[in-house]
């Protein structure tokens, strides 16, 4: 896939890339067996985690977590007034969007409690292992998962199409939770409305944005602080995962949408 080729220019010193339709992998381009850290690629990840706890009845998307007033669904949709770093809550639950790592970490540790073992082993026997993932789970369930290209592979074979948890299972989870709040995503701007689904960002109507103008409003993923991203396009059964080792910046903001516009015209 030439479109996979404008990575070569970015300033990272290395890049691991994919490009996958539901038809199967289009282009990889970079090492696929180095290993990154995904940062807050991690959430989506810990999301499925708490998706197949909710349909084994381990949890219910609706049972009190974190602060008072505040669910599990308040924990996954960023919506339950915990800052970005642990601390108490800076908001009621459901009306603001308050991107929260923290809230992620008080998320692994009611499926722990809930489950009665470690989120790190729930995690892999519920997602990593049946996906067949070599990645691991170091420290916050936020963003504290290390992978290669491989896993992020399977990850997105998983997202276009997945076999972890029912369809309408994960069309909630990729569906707007709490309409209408808006809020701060971190090193990206304000958006009114800031929506969010069950663990992944949903574009929506939001410009900017890291998948750029032509990927559908329907599109849903993640970013990460480590110059990382997947990005899913139901409407064009299309995803898009890019793995880095520089910081997120600058530098990101200018590359990722005209990447992912390249990707999708060479698709279309």
């Amino acid at each position: 896939m030439e479109a996979l080729q404008l990575t070569d220019v970015w300033p990272a010193e290395n890049v691991a890339v994919s490009a996958l339709s539901s038809e199967g992998e289009l282009g990889r381009r970079g090492d696929p067996s180095r290993v990154f850290p995904w940062a807050s690629v991690t959430k989506p990840v810990t999301a499925l985690a708490a998706l197949v706890a909710a349909e084994e009845g381990t949890i219910d998307l609706d049972q009190p977590a974190g602060p008072l007033g505040s669910t599990v669904r308040h924990l996954l949709a960023h919506a339950s007034g915990l800052p970005f770093e642990p601390g108490p809550p800076i908001s009621k639950p459901g009306v603001r969007r308050i991107y929260s790592n923290a809230g992620f970490d008080v998320l692994a540790e009611t499926i722990a409690a809930e489950a009665e073992m470690p989120f790190e082993e729930y995690l892999r026997k519920a997602v990593l292992q049946p996906l067949q993932m070599d990645a691991k789970l170091r420290g916050s369930a936020g963003a504290g998962l290390r992978g290669s290209l491989e896993d992020l592979v399977q990850l997105m074979r998983e997202l276009l199409s997945p076999t972890l948890v029912a369809p309408e299972t994960f069309a909630e989870a990729t569906s707007v939770q709490f309409p209408g709040l808006a809020g701060v995503i971190p090193d990206m701007g304000r958006f009114d409305p800031n929506d969010w689904g069950l663990g992944f960002e949903l574009k929506d109507g939001k410009q900017p944005h890291f998948s750029g103008t032509l990927s559908s409003p329907r599109t849903f993923g993640h970013w990460g602080g480590t110059g990382t991203f997947v990005w899913v396009d139901p409407e064009r059964a299309l995803a898009l995962g890019v793995l880095t080792d520089l910081q997120f910046g600058d530098w990101a903001k200018a590359a990722w949408p005209p990447f992912s516009d390249a990707v999708v015209r060479e698709q279309t």
